[in-house]
């Protein structure tokens, strides 16, 4: 039996109604215990019409009448109405749930149960005192994961920022979790479930304690608990609908709360922003609503959620075309949300015009034109909550040229930003020479590599010869190339601490195409995307340290083939299964090593490689003459490690095997990196979708299975959704 419900006499021939209800009419019956004496004549009966009267008036408060006779009409035939769509909204619970009842076991709604592992990990519930409010909320639920190598990366002149994530109405911090699995490896996380949301206890109850300037208020105090001011560490705040605009108040210097935090902020990600405040019409009809008693609302929510993930409930939020996933996401994250708290909330977000112009509430003109630090507004072209055209007008507020917004497009795809492809050139081919079956032969060990994009970015070749530096004097020399580099015992100065870009007014765009929606945030289809975009916007715009590639190879101290290395490379599977009937992935060979070298691998694969591409930047450990002798032709392919490939890269890449599978010899072709995950990952699912046509989820998980556990770096994930996402035009920077 459902705790909630109790069976009643079959003889009342009346039909169940939940407990909630009987209790309430009970308790608003009985009236105060001090009412609770015997009472005879005219005063008992004047007793009972108060009470009724009561009742009435509490059941329709929109109803005034002068005649009690007419409220008690008016009052009982709502009450009718109201029993009776009671009962029918519990009787079709109760036949939906059981038709669900095995799945509501493992899938319960609420907030605490539903968390993904990683916020699970990383969150605690405190109390914080806001000081200018003097509210205390006793149990707010905070995500904070420090950077996995905080104490390696560099902290001068500062710390890499602090990374904020605000929701937005009826929202929480699991609707961020898509993203913040792959920006919580680019920076320290923190994420905030507003009172009475998510994990969050619905404390205080007091309607002023869920105004925006009340939640503005309590971000500040929350942000500061966890920044690093002492470092002067920045903050970057990350905002989903109404957190949009919480996130605009903190952040613009002409807020009425600029005091808070605006100083320490380096940059705003507005995703599905809301540039205006509810108008006077709005306003009105939000207050209609706040109004409602909770119960009464509460029961058209859930009428509104009747037909599950195809509801209007859903359809609103998620689209009417958006994938089953995504629906049934929106549908849970409705259900968590707080009636009680969306109403506060709600009323709290509604201006006041009594003197004509909003005064408080949500921001408008004045504080997003006010910003002056690197931007990124993204949007879903099928967004009816908070509709795209918001994007625009943020833009213009900011004085940016609108006209360079495109409209989405169904025949462009965004590729990821990336530096200029620069060849290297393929060292001679050393001679044969003998190895010993143990250890590691010293020539085995790759050349010092360094970045012949770094090189060139300190210096500009001209036609004469000359070197042109960047502070504007000239070195009479040779050209240096990243060979002679290489080979030579020259030490190079390159800089692996740069700083962040300097404070000023960046705007980028992005109009997701249909079915993006205002549920884009945490849809499969387009959080991959949009972890790309931000990915790539935060270490353009706002800090290099901020992107995965330079951290990665700042923190990489030990060599390739260091001890520690060596065994990692020995535990890799040597070759996968067959990909697409294409590809074989491998990792490097060794010269030395017993089982994956040349003179193994042409016997073991003889009749099941045609060919080998090494995509790796240095020499090679082992002699490919070893493979060609063995009728497998060997082609180098260099490319940089921990970088998504360029796509003139896998342009190339496509290009070099069309051309060996034009041959048409038997056998399929294999590819190496190091440990052939994340690089040959890479260039195989490119070429999967670029020539065979899969979708880009379809060439990852084919690459998984063949390759377990497939591309392992998410900015290279990420990337890969970025670039093949049909119908999304790259944006100029405004």
């Amino acid at each position: 039996m459902e705790p909630h419900s109790r069976p009643c006499s079959p003889q009342n021939g009346t039909l169940r109604l939940p407990q909630a209800l009987l209790l309430l009419l009970r308790t608003v019956w009985a009236g105060p215990t001090s009412d609770r004496v015997t009472q005879t004549g005219l005063a008992l009966w004047q007793n009972i019409r108060n009470r009724a009267y009561r009742l009435v008036v509490f059941i329709n408060p929109f109803a005034v009448s002068d005649g009690w006779t007419t409220s008690i009409t008016v009052g009982m035939v709502k009450l009718t109405a109201l029993c009776g769509i009671g009962s029918a909204l519990w009787i079709w619970s109760k036949r939906t749930g059981k038709g669900n009842a095995v799945d509501a076991q493992h899938a319960p709604d609420d907030a605490a149960s539903t968390d993904s592992g990683l916020l699970k990990k990383h969150s605690t519930v405190k109390p914080y005192t806001v000081p200018s409010t003097k509210f205390t909320y006793p149990e707010i639920r905070t995500f904070y994961r420090p950077h996995p190598q905080e104490s390696k990366l560099p902290r001068e002149p500062c710390p890499v920022p602090l990374l904020v994530f605000v929701h937005g109405l009826g929202g929480s911090i699991a609707q961020f979790n898509p993203v913040l699995l792959s920006l919580s490896n680019l920076a320290p996380c923190l994420a905030i479930d507003l009172p009475g949301c998510g994990v969050s206890s619905f404390e205080p109850t007091s309607w002023e304690a869920y105004t925006t300037e009340a939640l503005v208020q309590l971000l500040a105090v929350v942000i500061e608990a966890h920044r690093a001011a002492d470092e002067d560490q920045t903050v970057i705040l990350v905002g989903h609908s109404m957190g949009c605009s919480l996130a605009a108040l903190l952040a613009s210097p002409s807020s009425p709360n600029a005091h808070l935090l605006s100083q320490h902020v380096s940059g705003l990600v507005a995703i599905c922003p809301q540039a205006d405040p509810p108008t006077e019409n709005q306003v009105k009809a939000l207050q209609s609503f706040a109004s409602v008693p909770s119960m009464i609302f509460g029961l058209f929510r859930l009428w509104d959620r009747r037909g599950g993930v195809n509801s209007k409930s859903v359809l609103r939020m998620a689209g009417p075309n958006a994938e089953e996933e995504t629906k049934k996401l929106q549908l849970r994250f409705n259900k968590q949300s707080r009636t009680a708290v969306w109403q506060r909330v709600a009323r709290g977000m509604c201006p006041d015009y009594s003197n004509g112009s909003p005064q408080g509430g949500l921001p408008g003109r004045e504080v997003w034109a006010g910003l002056d630090i690197p931007i990124f507004l993204a949007a879903g072209e099928a967004d009816q909550v908070t509709p795209a055209s918001n994007v625009k007008r943020i833009v213009e507020f900011l004085g940016r040229d609108v006209s360079a917004i495109q409209p989405p497009s169904e025949k462009v795809s965004l590729p990821i930003a990336a530096a200029p492809f620069e060849p290297v050139t393929i060292p001679p081919a050393e001679p044969v020479r003998k190895h010993q079956d143990s250890g590691i032969d010293a020539r085995d060990l790759p050349r010092p590599e360094y970045d012949a994009k770094t090189i060139e970015s300190t210096s500009v070749s001209t036609t004469d010869g000359s070197m042109v530096t960047t502070d504007g004097g000239f070195t009479e020399s040779s050209i240096t190339t990243a060979d002679a580099l290489l080979n030579s015992n020259t030490t190079v100065a390159v800089s692996n601490q740069p700083s962040p870009h300097p404070r000023r007014l960046v705007v980028k765009t992005a109009i997701m195409p249909r079915p993006a929606a205002h549920s884009m945030l945490f849809a499969p289809s387009t959080s991959r995307i949009l972890a790309g975009l931000i990915g790539t916007f935060l270490a353009d715009h706002i800090d290099p340290r901020l992107s995965l590639a330079w951290q990665l190879k700042y923190l990489t101290t030990e060599g390739k083939w260091d001890v520690k290395n060596l065994e990692k490379w020995k535990a890799v599977t040597p070759v996968s299964a067959p990909i697409a009937n294409v590809f074989l992935a491998m990792k490097t060979l060794r010269e030395v090593d017993e089982e994956h070298t040349p003179r193994v691998l042409v016997k073991k694969y003889a009749g099941q490689l045609c060919a080998v591409i090494d995509i790796s930047h240095e020499t090679p450990v082992y002699d490919p003459m070893g493979l060609e002798d063995g009728g497998i032709p060997y082609h180098k392919f260099p490319t940089v490690s921990k970088e998504p490939p360029h796509p003139e890269e896998v342009k190339e890449f496509c290009d070099l095997v069309d051309q060996i599978r034009a041959e048409k010899k038997e056998g399929l072709i294999g590819v190496h990196c190091h440990y052939g995950f994340n690089r040959t990952g890479f260039f195989l699912v490119s070429y999967l979708i670029e020539r065979l046509g899969y979708q880009v989820e379809d060439a990852i998980e084919t690459f998984r299975k063949a390759r377990p556990n497939g591309i392992r770096h998410s900015h290279f994930i990420d990337a890969l959704h970025v670039r093949y996402f049909r119908g999304l035009d790259r944006a100029p920077t405004l």
